[in-house]
């Protein structure tokens, strides 16, 4: 028998603990990755070429498609009370790449969210509603798709990844595994990103129950995941993470903060509550390396990375950070701070990932200085035209007495 003094203890510790635990959720941001797909290509040798799968390369599978659906009843489960039963078009913002998975997956995702009820079954027998999915074309994405190619700084910075040691050690460690993939597979170059693809295509070909070629034994795909791994390093950390970060994933980290900090200013409450990023395994991969929560691992499909924004009973706003990788949940802190970080100490953490211009960074012109340019050279030009024009003048001037010079009048002085 627990004696009185004690149990009255715990009793005031329990509910005091319920009193500090009490938050009140304000807005999230899920960013996930889409759901199972075809190979997004294929390689000379391949005996599955791209007419082997239903909707031919790089297309979301009906098992992509159920994932996204119990990713999506997911967050309906953990949102409840937070979100409306019944879609509000001011509550939710659906942002995606312009690749058909992407844009598949979050409307898979969005029919496990919000399942039809009341005067929103538009018909019996359809247990499905439309939600908007908003998207810009592929040329114009620079928030959701990484790595960007437009860096000539980033660019220097993987030459010099590929000239550290580590990278160089890896690869003369498995060199025999990278001939194997280019006397199999008859690809004209074979490096650690070609390798990636190879057995990209490979998994892909394998979680439809496709028979792998001879070469392809348990050994061989251990390794060929490793070195995937590794190439999520190598574009990402290994060296000069940080850099990498604000030249990649902190463009899309600075947009999120950007959102936390102006939902957080607004009073009264926001209409808008959730913020949904349907995009890519290296989007989700730049992120985590942003906030230096990866653990390069390629995240699988339908992995999310989730924010939330809290108000703590004290009325402090706090950010707290939650991976859910195929299946189960976890917790991310940021390093630095508690598991519920102060909005400003979260702020001033991922500031040193988070670029305030990176194309001045990337070493890239500015509108400013193209225009200064046009314009510079446009001066040059009619300076030197004119330049020019005086020259021919003064030939002319010079030619003139030369003509001149032929037969004139001349007055005789008797006559005169």
């Amino acid at each position: 028998m627990i004696p009185g003094p004690l149990l009255i203890l715990l009793v005031l510790s329990c509910v005091c603990g319920t009193v500090v635990s009490e938050r009140e959720l304000v807005y999230v941001t899920v960013l996930f990755r889409h759901g199972d797909r075809s190979p997004v290509h294929s390689y000379p040798t391949d005996p599955y070429q791209e007419s082997a799968w239903p909707q031919g390369f790089g297309q979301l599978s009906q098992i992509g498609m159920e994932q996204h659906y119990k990713l999506g009843q997911f967050l309906r489960h953990r949102y409840t009370g937070f979100l409306k039963e019944s879609y509000d078009r001011h509550e939710i913002l659906v942002r995606s790449t312009d690749y058909d998975r992407t844009l598949m997956s979050a409307e898979a995702n969005l029919a496990g969210l919000y399942p039809p009820n009341g005067s929103q079954v538009f018909n019996p027998d359809i247990k499905w509603q439309p939600v908007p999915v908003h998207t810009v074309p592929m040329s114009e994405e620079r928030l959701l798709s990484f790595p960007l190619n437009d860096c000539p700084r980033y660019k220097l910075l993987m030459n010099e990844t590929e000239q550290t040691e580590e990278f160089l050690n890896t690869t003369a460690l498995y060199e025999d595994v990278i001939e194997l993939v280019r006397n199999k597979t008859l690809l004209n170059k074979t490096d650690i990103e070609s390798v990636w693809a190879v057995y990209d295509t490979l998994f892909c070909e394998a979680q439809h129950n496709m028979t792998p070629p001879v070469w392809v034994t348990p050994e061989v795909m251990a390794k060929l995941k490793y070195l995937k791994d590794f190439a999520f390093r190598t574009i990402f950390g290994l060296y000069k993470q940080t850099e990498k970060s604000r030249l990649q994933g902190g463009m899309l980290l600075g947009e999120i903060v950007k959102n936390l900090t102006r939902i957080a200013a607004e009073d009264p409450k926001p209409q808008l509550k959730f913020m949904m990023l349907s995009a890519h395994d290296t989007t989700v991969a730049a992120l985590q390396a942003s906030l230096n929560v990866f653990n390069f691992i390629q995240p699988p499909y339908a992995s999310c990375h989730i924010f939330e924004l809290n108000k703590e009973d004290n009325g402090v706003l706090t950010v707290s950070m939650f991976y859910r990788n195929s299946t189960e949940l976890y917790q991310l802190q940021l390093p630095g701070c508690a598991l519920y970080c102060p909005l400003e100490e979260f702020k001033a953490l991922t500031k040193p990932s988070i670029s305030d211009d990176r194309d001045k960074e990337c070493q890239l012109p500015s509108e400013g200085t193209k225009k200064e340019v046009i314009i510079s050279l446009a001066v040059s030009g009619c300076l030197l035209f004119l330049l020019i024009a005086i020259l021919l003048a003064v030939i002319c001037r010079q030619t003139e007495p030369m003509r001149s010079r032929g037969y004139h009048h001349v007055i005789n002085e008797a006559e005169s």
